[in-house]
């Protein structure tokens, strides 16, 4: 936590820094608020504490302009007694508490920690909305995931930015996780976007955020992700699906630590660490010029490359057991064995699409099994040997098995027949949520 002082007299400011020091908080202080907006132009902090009276430019003054430009730091405002009414004034302007003159600084610290812990899980809450959260399990313990694990140890702690790369399916936004978890700020935010899944023309206003008007739609101000992360991480995946011109806008903000939302004027200094994947080849990006080098050269500081699930088979009976227990409890079904040939089916077959892959997998099993374990019969491996089933085509024969997608067209069909058509019983039935149900009735055209 890094917080701000703004106060004219100095043996406030120095005794509250002195105190804020001992609390194993880090402070800068001001004393006109002029110069509290240099420090806020040039730095982020989590908390502001403002006094109400300064020389020149007023402390109300201050307040509205951090309002304005949409810094989203607390500030608790301090007066003298005769100021209490101006004080609930500040409060009703956006200020979330104030302090009399003379305050007992340990009274300071319970709000500050209060108001920061509370912008944090409401920050946390927002990024994980709009990434629908994420796994947070790194399991493994095979030779490969055991150093995986000692070099995110390594880097956990080192404020460097880092390129995850890997097969598609293999965890890589687990493994971001797990260095954020283990780092000296996990208990903020954790961003997380898919470059590759948002339109181009939304991306920037999802990453930098935008004013009110910046475009049509734009009704309100809105916090871009690298705002929510605060001194968290920011983990970027898919990073050679970006687009060269916002390759353009990230070099700069990895370059100065500032952004500037989509709409506005002003640069807002930033602090979440960068955490980038994907499962390119981006060194043949860059050869082809699709991929700035520059770019690449800042992302790639330390590298961290996870292995396929068929490099690391002994880890199956694990991930196995881990994925059946979270799929029964998201199904509301009992948990289920796996028969011995059940998994040694599964430690031999060489899931190309890795971790992902193994759980639509044991979802299907889950949904078609009967009564008892999960025998060989119940898995249904749509790809074999590692190569994809044959596309539909003229001369091809059809496929013994069903695709994934007909598969879970049918359960959504199922569950409708079973709720008289009720989509928020449906979508309990089958472990999903009602947006997602719906979401699926639209995609397979089975809407009334």
């Amino acid at each position: 936590m890094k917080v701000l002082i703004v106060d004219d007299e100095r043996n406030i400011r120095e005794s509250l820094k002195k105190y804020l020091s001992l609390e194993q908080i880090d402070s800068a202080a001001a004393e006109t608020g002029e110069s509290a907006l240099r420090c806020l132009e040039r730095e982020a902090f989590d908390a502001v504490v403002l006094d109400l009276k300064l020389p020149g430019m007023s402390g109300q003054e201050v307040l509205a302009w951090i309002n304005s430009r949409g810094i989203i730091a607390p500030v608790i405002m301090i007066s003298a007694h005769g100021q209490i009414a101006d004080a609930v004034a500040a409060l009703k302007a956006g200020a979330k508490d104030y302090l009399v003159k003379p305050f007992d600084p340990a009274e300071l610290v319970i709000k500050l920690r209060h108001l920061v812990e509370d912008k944090r899980r409401e920050n946390s809450l927002e990024a994980e909305k709009r990434n629908a959260g994420g796994e947070n399990l790194l399991i493994g313990d095979t030779g490969l995931m055991r150093e995986l694990s000692a070099q995110i140890d390594k880097i956990a702690g080192a404020d460097v930015t880092v390129l995850i790369t890997g097969e598609s399916g293999t965890g890589k936004e687990v493994v971001a996780r797990e260095i954020h978890r283990r780092g000296n700020n996990g208990q903020e935010p954790f961003a997380a976007v898919n470059i590759g899944g948002i339109h181009e023309g939304l991306m920037e206003s999802e990453l930098f955020g935008h004013e009110k008007g910046a475009f049509t739609g734009a009704a309100a101000r809105k916090q871009g992700l690298f705002e929510l992360a605060g001194r968290g991480t920011l983990f970027l995946d898919e990073i050679g699906e970006m687009p060269m011109a916002l390759q353009v806008k990230l070099l700069r903000v990895l370059q100065d630590r500032k952004i500037r939302r989509l709409g506005g004027n002003d640069d807002i200094p930033v602090n979440a660490r960068i955490v980038s994947a994907t499962n390119r080849d981006i060194e043949n990006l860059v050869r082809e010029g699709r991929f700035r080098e520059d770019l690449y050269y800042r992302l790639n500081v330390f590298r961290l490359a996870i292995p396929p699930l068929r490099e690391r088979r002994e880890d199956i009976p694990l991930l196995a057991t881990y994925l059946l227990k979270k799929l029964s409890f998201r199904m509301g079904r009992p948990l289920p064995a796996l028969t011995p040939a059940a998994m040694e089916k599964l430690r031999e077959y060489p899931f190309p699409g890795n971790v992902r892959e193994l759980e639509n997998v044991l979802e299907r099993a889950l949904i078609y099994r009967g009564e008892g374990a999960i025998t060989p019969g119940d898995i249904d491996l749509l790809r074999q040997g590692g190569m994809p089933v044959a596309a539909d085509t003229a001369n091809a024969a059809p496929s013994a098995l069903p695709s994934l997608e007909a598969i879970e067209r049918e359960a959504i069909l199922k569950a409708l027949a079973r709720t008289n058509g009720n989509r928020t019983q449906a979508a309990a039935e089958l472990g999903v949520s009602r947006k997602t149900i719906i979401n699926k009735i639209k995609a397979y055209g089975l809407e009334p």
